[in-house]
């Protein structure tokens, strides 16, 4: 199914046309997604990849293995989901994001495609389900050599499980979030997750509680498949700052990631162990490609310093093992540091046990309105936030947040922007862009 380019919508007739999927929420379940990757030809049988669930961290150890497998001379694609600043960044090759004139001709197609499945009475895919369908024919007619791919949710009834070329299905922290559709027990949300495993692929976890364990290695021995579990105990001569963490591991001695949060040396960990079994499966990389791979794998929102004199750090925490992350790290790298928070959250998240365990740590807050059918405003949060602080400001913009965060602040505060991803691009841009001077101001 080819498109005339004179055909082709505009790029603001793509994003209109992208809004107008968002009613339909989220479906899971395989049965669209697979009619409507056939009415494209089946594109992802043509790929192979590393597949990722968790509910904490997969877009760190996304952002490794890809930079590692672009440094090694792979074409790889990576699909990734929410995304920060552009929408585009959900579809990348080498880490370019898809261009503006791609996305118009790949969407045109998904969306005749979409047209013939309602003609023929099927559902309207979901927003989901048209992106990753999109993602497959994109990275197929652009001769990928392999996809690293990130679950949207869940992992069995996930969209991208449609997918059988699995190399190696990596699993990040998992956790309590989305129990609607997942479950309410950690072993439930594990099954659900351990959905991707496929025969002949190998899996690699990170250090997850035993009740996580267990459910991941019985899932692994019903495929025949081998699990190897990241043990942090197995890291030498750790380092952590703020800039970035270096650490030793078997034959890999100072190795460095730019990622900061001490979160991140299980996700670093988890990611090497997913290189080399991925170096066992037809995709070797050198030494040096993990080396510099490593340590220019970069990722927006996680633990990022995005300002100094204050100090100002955006952090992606929108769930409880999110916030226990970020508690820890504000813990180990800003004792008896001032703090101030920014906070946005989303309605359908789990607001009060965020806020039970970063609470503690804060001097002053500043709440957020986030935007969408799921938003949250900034009253509706603050009054929420009070039943755990007493210094709660609720302000009417993204921009008089950061405005009172700087004046509160003196050079040795520490501001941190937390909560859900859907506000911290508009912040990210802000602080770089247009409140550099009040930071060097109070420098």
């Amino acid at each position: 199914m080819q498109t005339d380019e004179k055909k082709m919508m505009t790029y603001q007739e793509t994003m209109d046309y992208i809004d107008s999927l968002q009613s339909g929420g989220i479906v899971p379940g395989l049965d669209n997604i697979r009619a409507l990757c056939e009415k494209l030809g089946n594109p992802q049988d043509a790929l192979s990849f590393v597949h990722i669930a968790g509910t904490n961290g997969k877009g760190s150890v996304l952002c490794l293995v890809s930079s590692v497998l672009k440094q090694a001379g792979y074409r790889t694609g990576r699909y990734i989901s929410p995304t920060i600043f552009d929408y585009r960044e959900r579809f990348q090759i080498g880490e370019r994001p898809i261009s503006k004139k791609d996305l118009c001709l790949y969407m045109t197609r998904l969306k005749k495609a979409c047209e013939e499945l309602k003609a023929e009475g099927n559902r309207q895919p979901t927003p989901f389900e048209v992106e990753t369908a999109l993602a497959f024919l994109y990275f197929k007619e652009k001769d990928c050599d392999i996809v690293v791919l990130e679950t949207g949710m869940g992992g069995r009834l996930d969209a991208t499980n449609i997918i059988q070329n699995t190399l190696v299905a990596v699993f990040a922290s998992i956790s309590l979030d989305h129990m609607r559709f997942l479950g309410n027990t950690l072993a439930e949300i594990a099954r659900e997750k351990a959905g991707i495993i496929k025969p002949g692929c190998s899996a690699v976890s990170a250090p997850q509680k035993e009740e996580v364990l267990s459910v991941l290695k019985a899932a692994c021995e019903k495929q025949k498949v081998s699990l190897d579990v990241a043990d942090p105990g197995s890291l030498k001569k750790i380092k952590s700052t703020i800039k970035g963490q270096r650490f030793s591991y078997g034959k890999y001695q100072d190795l460095m990631v730019t990622l900061a949060g001490r979160y991140q040396l299980d996700n670093a960990l988890t990611a090497l162990l997913a290189l080399q079994q991925l170096s066992e499966k037809g995709f070797p990389v050198k030494e040096k490609d993990i080396y510099k791979g490593f340590a220019e794998g970069t990722w927006p929102g996680r633990f990022e310093v995005i300002g100094q004199k204050p100090l100002f750090i955006a952090d992606g925490a929108h769930n409880r093992d999110g916030a226990a992350r970020l508690a820890d790290s504000i813990g180990f790298y800003f004792t008896n540091k001032r703090i101030i928070y920014i906070i946005g959250m989303l309605r359908d998240k789990e607001q009060e046990e965020i806020l039970k365990v970063t609470c503690p740590y804060a001097e002053q807050i500043l709440t957020v309105s986030t935007e969408g059918s799921r938003g949250l405003t900034s009253y509706e949060l603050a009054l929420k936030a009070k039943g755990f602080h007493q210094n709660v400001t609720c302000t009417d913009s993204v921009e008089e947040a950061i405005e009172l965060a700087y004046l509160m602040a003196d050079k040795d505060t520490v501001i941190v922007a937390f909560g859900s991803l859907s506000y911290l691009g508009k912040l990210i841009t802000a602080v770089r862009n247009g409140k550099k001077g009040q930071a060097v101001k109070h420098g």
